[in-house]
């Protein structure tokens, strides 16, 4: 089967056609993604009426030059996918009713798919991952650590208190006056830094319940930054290195008590997988690594273009589901908030084989 792509619930305008075998196998056919950072930067963060507008404006073509690249039409579609939340709800409405106009007008099946669940669903495109794993999802807007033990099957294991991480990292960059999107720019001013200069603290940690806090650090940094004031260059690179690895240890402390809880109540799982823009930072990525080397588990991180928002996930989780006959009527309506474990489905699709690309990700 092949199902188009639709991802509007932030400020990336994307679209993605992805092939589904009889086998499990996944295609990306194509991948278009528009960002919006330059839209958004001047204001420190996403405005979510810019984004929404962006969005109705640059939507059909983004679509138009996805199916271009793939080589296909509507016609040959098997299904429509859009992303029907969580998200910014203005953006959400515009891809989900374009996506409902298309399956109206091409009478083809809709799937209305969460944008989180198509995170957690992205190590199955891309390594094949059998059920279940333990899914890290760490963004600017979220932070859990779940237990997917099949499509629309997401058992709770942790979230954050507060800040989400990714949204820690923006705040910290405007603290600093490093500008947006803010975690790649505190993850290059770390490189150059002493991490052990300032001492922040590292909330949770070494509690049984695997939840995360960020405020107190977010708010510690703050009280830091305001001692040393004027900063001059390396105090920012020493304040972003002590920060990051504050961050770093305590998804170490974090996640070992995530898998702990997901053995004691769901067994041995298959992987941890890692998802979400936050999963992209190389410092992160190192201690994923760790923990699942501690725990005797593979570590599966998809590609960074994979990482962050795209309508390749949304695709495949559309045809996930469309596998296994989860459609949604055209009534279906948009979420600022669908938490992950209200999502409905079954959990009888085998494990999908490793991705094969005809096309790069743009």
């Amino acid at each position: 089967m092949v199902v188009l792509g639709i991802e509007t619930t932030c400020d990336e305008t994307a679209a993605a056609v992805v092939e589904r075998g009889a086998d499990g196998r996944g295609r990306i056919l194509s991948n278009v993604v528009l960002s919006q950072v330059n839209e958004h930067a001047a204001f420190g963060g996403v405005v979510p009426e810019i984004a929404a507008r962006a969005h109705v404006e640059a939507l059909d073509l983004v679509i138009g030059k996805a199916m271009a690249e793939a080589g296909q039409s509507y016609d040959t579609l098997d299904g429509i996918a859009a992303a029907a939340g969580p998200g910014l709800i203005g953006g959400v409405i515009v891809g989900l009713t374009t996506a409902k106009a298309i399956a109206l007008v091409n009478d083809k099946p809709l799937i209305a798919v969460n944008h989180l669940e198509a995170h957690a669903l992205t190590a199955r495109l891309t390594e094949g991952t059998p059920f279940p794993y333990c899914l890290f999802l760490a963004s600017g807007g979220h932070t859990q650590i779940l237990a997917v033990r099949g499509v629309g099957d997401y058992v709770l294991l942790g979230t954050t208190m507060d800040d989400a991480i990714g949204e820690a990292f923006d705040k910290t960059a405007k603290l600093l006056g490093l500008g947006y999107p803010g975690g790649p720019l505190v993850e290059k001013e770390a490189m150059r830094g002493n991490a052990t200069r300032f001492a922040l603290p590292r909330p949770m940690h070494g509690r049984p319940e695997p939840d995360f806090s960020l405020s107190g650090l977010k708010t510690a940094l703050r009280l830091e930054a305001e001692k040393v004031t004027p900063l001059g260059d390396q105090d920012v690179a020493d304040l972003c290195a002590s920060f990051q690895q504050a961050v770093v240890e305590l998804i170490h402390d974090r996640l070992r008590a995530g898998l702990k809880r997901f053995k004691a109540q769901h067994g041995n799982p298959t992987a941890l997988v890692a998802a979400g823009g936050v999963a992209a930072n190389e410092a992160i990525r190192k201690v994923l690594s760790r923990v699942a080397f501690e725990f005797g588990i593979k570590l599966v991180a998809p590609p960074a273009e994979l990482c962050t928002d795209n309508g390749a996930m949304i695709a495949w989780a559309g045809a996930e589901r469309l596998a296994l006959g989860l459609t949604d009527k055209l009534d279906a309506a948009p979420r600022a908030r669908w938490p992950l474990e209200d999502v409905v489905g079954r959990k009888t699709l085998p494990p999908a084989p490793q991705l094969q690309r005809s096309a790069e990700p743009a």
